[in-house]
C-alpha cells in the first residue's frame, strides 16, 4: 500500500507545489527536459530527508493491520499517489474529479488524455496541451516492435492466454533496454534514472502494438 509520510516528518521543500495548467509563453519543455530539472533537486531533497529524519519512527503496527493486508500502515515513501482508507486515491494531491477538470483532453473529449496523467505523475506538474501532444508524438515514434518480438508473438501457441503472450513479449523487449546497457557499462548511478526513463517511455509506446498483435 503506497502512502505518504506524515507532513510532520517531511521537509517543507517536499510538499508538492500548485502548478498552472499552462506554462508561460516560450517556456515549453519536453518531458525529458522537465525531468532533467526536477530529478537532481529531488535527489538532494531525499538525502536531506534521510539525514534529518532517517531514524524517526512512523508509528506502531498492529497484528490486525498485518492480517488485513497492511491497511493503514505507512510503509512506503511516495510523492506520486496517496491512498487514504476513507477518501480514496489522489494523484500528486489531486482527486480524480479534480484531474478531470485540469488535465488536457482530446478535441471534443470529456476525459483527460492518459499522457497528461503520466506527465503529472512523473513531474508533479500539470502539463499544457502542447506538452501532452508532444508526449503523444514521442510515444508514436517509439512504438515499432523489434522483429524478434513480432516473430515471438506470431509463434505462440493459439491456446496461450493473451496476458501470458503480452507478458512474454514485454520480457522479450529486454534486448532493447538502454538501462541494461548503461548499467553493464558501469554508468554513474546518479544518472541511471535517465536510462530508466527511456526504457519506461519505450515500453509504454510498444504496449499497444504488442496488444494489437496478440
Amino acid at each position: 500500500m503506497a502512502l505518504r509520510l506524515p507532513m510532520s516528518v517531511l521537509s517543507k521543500r517536499l510538499v508538492p507545489r500548485a502548478f498552472s495548467t499552462a506554462p508561460a509563453v516560450g517556456s515549453f519543455k519536453t518531458l525529458q527536459e522537465t525531468m532533467d530539472q526536477i530529478v537532481p533537486k529531488k535527489q538532494d531533497e531525499l538525502k536531506l530527508l534521510l539525514k534529518e529524519h532517517g531514524e524517526k519512527s512512523l508509528g506502531e503496527v498492529t497484528v490486525s493491520q498485518c492480517v488485513g493486508g497492511m491497511r493503514g500502515i505507512k510503509c512506503l515513501f511516495t510523492e506520486t499517489s496517496l491512498l487514504d482508507v476513507d477518501e480514496g486515491i489522489r494523484f500528486r494531491g489531486y482527486s480524480i474529479p479534480e484531474l478531470q477538470k485540469i488535465l488536457p483532453s482530446a478535441p471534443n473529449g470529456e476525459e483527460p488524455l492518459p499522457e497528461g496523467l503520466f506527465w503529472l505523475l512523473l513531474t508533479g506538474e500539470v502539463p499544457s496541451h502542447e506538452q501532452v501532444l508532444s508526449l503523444s508524438k514521442e510515444f508514436y515514434k517509439r512504438s515499432s516492435l523489434p522483429a524478434h518480438v513480432e516473430r515471438m508473438i506470431d509463434n505462440f501457441p493459439k491456446g496461450m492466454h493473451p496476458m501470458t503472450q503480452l507478458s512474454a513479449a514485454v520480457l522479450g523487449l529486454q534486448t532493447e533496454s538502454v538501462f541494461a546497457k548503461a548499467y553493464e557499462k558501469g554508468e554513474n548511478k546518479k544518472i541511471l534514472w535517465k536510462y530508466s526513463l527511456e526504457d519506461s517511455l519505450n515500453l509504454i509506446a510498444k504496449l499497444p502494438p504488442i496488444a494489437g498483435r496478440v
